[in-house]
This record gives structure tokens, C-alpha cells and sequence, in this order.
């Protein structure tokens, strides 16, 4: 009799005790956003990523989940939201004494929407390769190696995104809520449908592939510190090919930006910058999820937002020299 393997990235029904199992031995990990295993090192921002993560290590099936607890638990977890501390003064060498606010976002980050399927059933004309997993989210079913009739499938799904607040995790489109990682993979799904998921429609190409449309990001999210001398953002945009951007100053204050991604994205925008910087002396570093400029002041003011054309905040900013107690 077949039995199923509870190890984390594997779940395959199996009879022989002796087959290889790829599976992640460490605990999930969700930490300002990004989504990982701790037993290997990719990160990501959406869950679907996440799921998709490959497995980094291969031992033998188990009926046993001897997956260690995860160090965070829900009664040590931080709320999303802190009371951010008062302004702390800066003393310039010439006595001038700066107030500036503390490194975080202006504004909280909009929540990242997961992409849905490219298509809500599959196209009859295309074969469905053995083993493979349904798309619909916490289906999780395999096809079989021979597919005779598909007229007695169901697929039980989830069509909401996940939700992760303060501890308790769930799903958009049903109530419950529940603590554990491994509680919340149980969740039972809450539509049913009469065929899986398996291919699709197969009119979408692959990443990065030759010839696939390229999508154009209208805008990214962007936080920035800064010190007396520098302005340290970050502009949120994963997989940015390092070798086909651009980034060039055309200005002291206007930075121009041609950001192609390796999955068929581009951001390509003029940034007008509040304040004039050195653009020799500034650099920027492109990351898996985002760039990182560190932006040299040319004039040592406080900046109290990144972009000239960005709403101010309404945090007083004071300069001046600091007075005598």
C-alpha cells in the first residue's frame, strides 16, 4: 500500500522505502516581506514563489515530519506596524545641528499581488505530462502516468491569496485562520471545480524566452534613508538583468532608468531627484528583489522625500544651530 511523505517540498505517494526523497529539512521562513526555507538560501516576495522554491536536499521518504519548529513562533511575532521612535539631532563639525527622520518608508508598501494562472482550464489538444502538479493553489494533486478519462476529476482550491498578519495565517477567500506553517498547508480549499489545472492553455511563453511580450511596469515601490552626506534608496523590482540596464544621470537632479527584467518586465522612467547629487561619486548595486542607489548630496540639505514630483510627508525638518542648555 502506497503512503505519502510528509517532508516539506516533497508530498509524493510512495511504496518503496528506499526511494530517494528531495525535500527541505529546514523550517519555512517569513521574514519583512521575504519568503524562504532555512535550510537553503533563495529568497522571494510572492507565496507562489515560495512554493516553487526547489528542494536542496535528498534522503529517503518518511511518515514522520521531523522538520525542526521554526524559531519564530506566534506569540514572539512583531506586529506589521511600529510606532516609529522621535528624530534624533545630527551635529555637523560646524555646529549645525540637523534633525532627520529615521531610515524607513515614507508611505507602508502596497501589498504584492500574487499573479493568477494564465488560464482557468486546459487546452483539450495538449498532453499532460505525468506527475505533474496541479496549478490552483492548495490542490497540490498529480497527474497520473496514464490519463484515460478526465471527466471524474475535481480540484479543490483556493482561489484567494494567502494572508500572513501578525502570527495568525489564512487565505483571502475563506475565514479560517490558524498559527502553525503546517497548519495553514492543510487548510482545506474552498471552491471546487470540475477539471484540474495541470498545462494550461500553452499560449504563454517561457521567461526571458526570445520573442515573449514584454510587460511594462508603470511604477515600483521605493524607500530611502539617509545620512548628512548621502541619500541610500531602494527602487523594489525583482530580477533585473544586470548585464541590458541602464542607469545614467543626465543631470545633477534627474536620474534616467531603462530597467529590463529577465522575465519579460521593464521599468524605464526619468527620476526628477529633490536635490542636486554628485554623479561621479554616487554608485548604485542590483540585487534579486531591487536596486540600491547611494546617492552623494551635493549640497548636504535633508531630503524629506526621494522624488521632487512625491508628495511631502508633512515632517518638519529644522536646520539651524543648536542652541545652548
Amino acid at each position: 500500500m502506497s503512503e505519502k511523505c510528509v517532508h516539506k517540498g516533497c508530498g509524493k505517494s510512495f511504496t518503496n522505502p528506499d526511494e530517494d526523497c528531495i525535500y527541505h529539512p529546514g523550517p519555512p521562513i517569513f521574514h519583512e516581506g521575504q519568503k524562504g526555507w532555512k535550510c537553503c538560501k533563495p529568497r522571494v516576495l510572492t507565496f507562489d514563489e515560495f512554493l516553487s522554491i526547489p528542494p536542496c536536499t535528498t534522503g529517503k521518504h518518511s511518515t514522520v515530519d521531523d522538520t525542526p519548529v521554526s524559531e519564530l513562533t506566534s506569540s514572539d511575532a512583531k506586529p506589521e506596524a511600529t510606532i516609529p521612535p522621535a528624530p534624533k539631532p545630527i551635529v555637523i563639525s560646524n555646529g549645525t545641528e540637523t534633525f532627520t527622520r529615521t531610515p524607513q518608508s515614507a508611505q507602508p508598501p502596497p501589498p504584492v499581488a500574487t499573479p493568477e494562472p494564465e488560464s482557468d482550464s486546459d487546452a483539450p489538444e495538449l498532453p499532460v505530462p505525468p506527475n505533474t502538479t496541479c496549478r490552483r493553489r492548495a490542490c497540490n494533486v498529480s497527474s497520473p502516468a496514464t490519463i484515460t478519462s478526465r471527466n471524474n476529476e475535481e480540484c479543490i482550491y483556493h482561489p484567494g491569496h494567502p494572508i500572513f498578519h501578525e502570527g495568525s495565517k489564512g487565505w483571502t477567500c475563506c475565514k479560517r485562520r490558524v498559527l502553525e506553517f503546517d497548519e495553514f498547508m492543510r487548510i482545506e480549499g474552498c471552491k471546487r471545480k470540475g477539471k484540474h489545472l495541470f498545462v494550461g492553455s500553452g499560449k504563454k511563453k517561457g521567461r526571458g524566452s526570445e520573442g515573449a511580450e514584454e510587460e511594462k511596469v508603470e511604477s515600483v515601490r521605493h524607500d530611502f534613508y539617509q545620512t548628512p552626506s548621502t541619500v541610500i534608496a531602494s527602487l523594489y523590482l525583482k530580477k533585473i538583468n544586470k548585464q541590458s540596464a541602464k542607469i545614467r544621470f543626465s543631470s545633477a537632479t534627474t536620474l534616467d532608468l531603462d530597467l529590463p527584467t529577465t522575465d519579460s518586465k521593464r521599468y524605464k522612467t526619468i527620476m526628477p531627484l529633490f536635490g542636486p547629487v554628485d554623479p561621479e561619486k554616487s554608485t548604485w548595486k542590483i540585487m534579486g528583489t531591487k536596486m540600491e542607489l547611494t546617492l552623494v548630496k551635493a549640497d548636504g540639505g535633508s531630503w524629506p522625500v526621494l522624488r521632487a514630483d512625491e508628495r511631502r510627508t508633512g515632517e518638519i525638518i529644522q536646520v539651524g544651530q543648536a542652541g545652548r542648555a
